[in-house]
């Protein structure tokens, strides 16, 4: 029989142990290894058993365990100082308190958290981003508050079948049981938001809030006795259902979330953010709400818009129109009402998610339209958004989009290996493995070979468990071969990810010969070690888990090829530090970074990859390989060919031949300089730390202070700024490049000489204040398009008849063949950029 609820008996501890609790709630401890082995200390097989989360851990061990503990003086010293750090940690002040005019609150919008998997409230690499960034945001005293939603059966658990199929199950949370405490109010009722929905209903949900360090987390959950069985279920799942499921979901993170935001702040004093950052496109609806406020105060639709739009942050995610939320626009429009939005012009707002299919709202464009600072995550990603979005800016090449790109960062301490944090500090002095000298010869080739070892034989140890249990569970008993599956001194690649076509699963298996005879190469053995889920919808993708899964239970193969069920951050805390070599073949440009090798790389691990992502910026040609790529419009299977066999060849003949070449002490000595240099480069340039002081630096500060001013004197420039706007939209199709003279080309010029360059526009109704006119010039094509172009402003001079002359002295600083052009683009302090508004005129040719 099924039980129809749960709930969580907390353990009672002993006085001297009462500061485990604080340690235990506080998610500092996963990623603060002095804590973790403290817990691990209570109960090895606990922690495991558990799946490394301390509060199940007190409640596992029992009171007998706890009394031997607070009768121990040692252990209950380590308690007390480890709380004392902790203390010391969340007061003191740290490298954002340094900066000035820096924001003082932050939220941080996102659809998944990927903390640990003790808080399974993620399903790939977004969630995992979105975690790290709270992690770092901790770690250098950013003030960001995390809004998120709670799902009582997180994504889904993974299990492969005996025919190799994915099993999906859901296993229901208790939040009780989670490192979470729900948000009251004075008189201890649980605080909650409210959402109008269509037909009279109300949608509400509690308030759950998790501590990231000294970073608050809240969770949004709908599970609870004010909503019917249905409304309970909105975020039952992550990413479950469809339709208006998902809208729902949407709604609630975005509209819900500004509202739990406004609760939080007054019940703790909190201050309200003067930043919002939507990471991707499923919180869009949080502008609405905020446009619904500040309509609320009296500023119009346009006005409120101009407000919301300075102080919004907006990342894309997605490579591809598919990976992007759309919804039926009449879905939209029935949801979107003036219960739900006081004050908001439901057709005003299906125009911010406007695209092509006028039946479809898209809530990247949502995202783009309440934003004024947008950026991509990798540099590559922010050329392919650039590209993906450019109908949003007619007239503008695609360099001048909007779209920014800040390339994510992975949380160091999180992500590396415990071996290699004990090495820095007996070594070299210092847990931060990102800040080490691993040049220096006090760390010798013997003692990174050593520690890569040890590595590798935890991540076979873990590997052998989890392929033992999953036999268990199948068969009911585990055959005897697992004892020696994967050698502990093979040469090891490993490949985890999400497992959507793109990403390619089974690239390798493309000519499975091929690849059986680099797996069994007596001389030079390879090994893999593979994981990843498939979206539940994703039949296709789970057919690629299936041929995988299959082709390793072959005979001849068998223990040498090992697919890995549930992938989760447990895992991977075995599997990115375990493995001599990441593997990521996608299908570029479709990874928008792939944060994956990252990790790997943090531990000194070589990336074995396609030039996509992050990878195409990082690789240098020593810290791993490069997959030749194929041509994109190649035919799909001559591609896949091309680039499998770029990988055969790359690891038959310098991956494994580098990694086998052995010196007379038995060391890949060309191997481990290639670790080190990996350490030494990627290590800093991959963190969170440096990711997210580029958004502090490059579009939170901005962002506060563009919403400062929008706002000040009762949101006066926001006002001036909405009708400077409406003037230039319904005037500037006046505007007339007539004519334009050059001096100084009679004869060809030379480098270091001047142009004068006059411009004679008709402005209509605008001012020279309203605009800039300038030269567009740059090396031309055999086309005549412009190409490295500069940019010149000419200056106003005088006006005859209602024609403006612009002009300048332009400097020629290279020699060449040059072509140029006239432009007129709008002017305004309070614009981000000359694109914002999509407006532009050029002189006739």
């Amino acid at each position: 029989m099924r039980a129809i609820r749960k709930f969580t008996v907390r353990t009672s501890l002993p006085e001297r142990l009462r500061r485990l609790e604080t340690l235990a709630s506080n998610l500092r401890w996963s990623w603060h290894e002095p804590t973790r082995e403290l817990f691990r200390e209570i109960s090895l097989d606990g922690w495991r058993e558990t799946g490394h989360d301390p509060v199940q851990l007190l409640g596992w061990v029992g009171t007998e365990r706890l009394a031997q503990l607070a009768a121990d003086d040692d252990f209950v010293a380590r308690v007390e100082a480890l709380a004392d750090d902790l203390d010391d940690y969340l007061s003191q002040a740290r490298w954002y308190q340094s900066l000035e005019d820096a924001p003082e609150s932050i939220a941080y919008f996102s659809p998944e958290f990927g903390i640990t998997s003790a808080l399974p409230q993620y399903s790939g690499g977004l969630g995992i981003l979105a975690g790290d960034h709270l992690k770092a945001a901790s770690d250098l005293g950013v003030p960001i508050v995390g809004v998120g939603l709670f799902y009582q059966a997180g994504y889904f658990k993974q299990a492969i079948s005996r025919e190799g199929w994915q099993e999906e199950s859901y296993p229901v949370l208790d939040p009780d049981g989670l490192p979470l405490t729900i948000l009251r109010r004075a008189d201890g009722t649980h605080a909650t938001v409210s959402l109008a929905l269509p037909g009279g209903r109300t949608l509400h949900a509690r308030i759950w809030q998790a501590t990231i360090g000294r970073v608050p987390l809240l969770l949004l959950d709908t599970n609870i006795h004010e909503n019917d069985d249905e409304l309970r279920g909105v975020a039952a799942r992550l990413y479950g259902g469809g339709g208006e499921h998902r809208l729902r979901q949407e709604l609630l993170l975005g509209i819900g979330g500004v509202r739990a935001l406004a609760v939080f702040s007054e019940l703790t004093g909190a201050p309200a953010p003067a930043v919002f950052h939507s990471n991707e496109g499923h919180a869009g609806f949080l502008g609405i709400e905020r446009m619904s406020q500040l309509i609320g105060r009296g500023l119009s639709f346009d006005e409120a818009l101009q407000v919301v739009r300075a102080g919004t942050v907006f990342t894309t995610h997605t490579p591809v129109p598919a990976g992007i939320d759309r919804f039926d626009i009449e879905l939209v429009r029935r949801h979107l009402t003036g219960e739900l939005v006081p004050g908001v012009d439901v057709e005003r707002v299906l125009q911010l998610g406007r695209e092509e299919d006028p039946g479809i709202f898209n809530m990247a464009q949502l995202g783009f339209s309440i934003a004024q600072r947008a950026n991509g995550v990798s540099k590559l990603h922010g050329a392919v958004s650039r590209s993906m979005f450019q109908s949003r800016w007619p007239g503008f090449d695609t360099v001048e989009v909007p779209i920014t790109s800040v390339t994510n960062g992975v949380h160091a301490p999180t992500w590396t290996s415990p071996v290699l944090k004990h090495l820095a500090e007996r070594e070299l002095g210092t847990l931060d493995t990102t800040r080490c000298d691993w040049a220096s010869d006090a760390v010798s080739d013997e003692t990174i070979w050593r520690a890569r070892t040890e590595m590798r034989a935890h991540l076979i140890e873990d590997a052998r468990m989890r392929t033992r249990r999953k036999h268990e569970r199948n068969e009911g008993v585990a055959p005897a071969w697992i004892d020696d599956m994967l050698d502990p001194e093979a040469l090891t690649i490993g490949f985890a990810r999400r497992v959507p076509t793109y990403k390619r699963l089974t690239l390798m298996l493309h000519d499975r010969d091929r690849l059986r005879a680099i797996l069994t190469n007596a001389e030079r053995p390879v090994q893999l070690v593979i994981a990843g889920k498939s979206h539940p919808a994703d039949e296709a993708g789970k057919a690629l888990i299936q041929e995988l899964v299959r082709f390793s239970q072959e005979p001849d193969v068998r223990g040498r090829i090992v697919f890995l069920e549930n992938y989760d951050i447990s895992m991977a805390k075995s599997l990115y530090p375990g493995c001599d070599v990441w593997l990521n073949n996608p299908l570029r440009p479709l990874e928008a970074c792939g944060t994956s090798g990252m990790k790997a790389a943090l531990n000194g691990s070589l990336n074995l990859s396609i030039l996509d992502g992050w990878w195409e910026e990082y690789f240098d040609g020593h810290n791993g390989w490069a997959i030749p790529s194929a041509h994109e419009q190649m035919d799909a299977a001559a591609r896949d060919a091309f680039e499998a066999n770029a990988l055969y060849e790359l690891i038959e003949h310098q991956v494994a031949p580098r990694f086998y070449d052995r010196d007379e002490r038995g060391l890949p000595t060309a191997w481990i300089a290639s670790i080190r240099h990996t350490l030494a480069t990627l290590s800093p340039g991959l963190s969170a730390e440096r990711m997210l002081g580029e958004y502090v630096t490059r579009l939170y500060a901005p962002a506060a202070a563009a919403s400062a001013a929008a706002l000040a004197d009762d949101a006066a420039p926001a006002r001036a700024f909405a009708a400077w706007t409406r003037r230039m939209r319904e005037a500037f199709d006046d505007i007339e490049v007539r004519h334009v003279e050059v001096d100084g080309v009679d004869t060809p010029p030379i480098v270091g000489d001047e142009v004068r360059v006059r411009a004679f526009v008709h402005l209509g109704s605008l001012t020279p204040e309203d605009v800039t006119v300038e030269v567009i010039a740059g090396s031309i094509t055999e086309e005549g398009d412009l190409r490295r172009t500069r940019r010149f402003a000419l200056e106003p001079t005088e006006v005859e008849g209602g024609v403006h002359r612009f002009e300048s002295a332009i400097p020629l600083a290279l020699a060449g063949t040059f072509g140029y052009t006239v432009r007129v683009v709008p002017r305004h302090a309070m614009l981000a950029s000359d694109a914002e508004l999509g407006l532009v005129a050029y002189a006739r040719g």
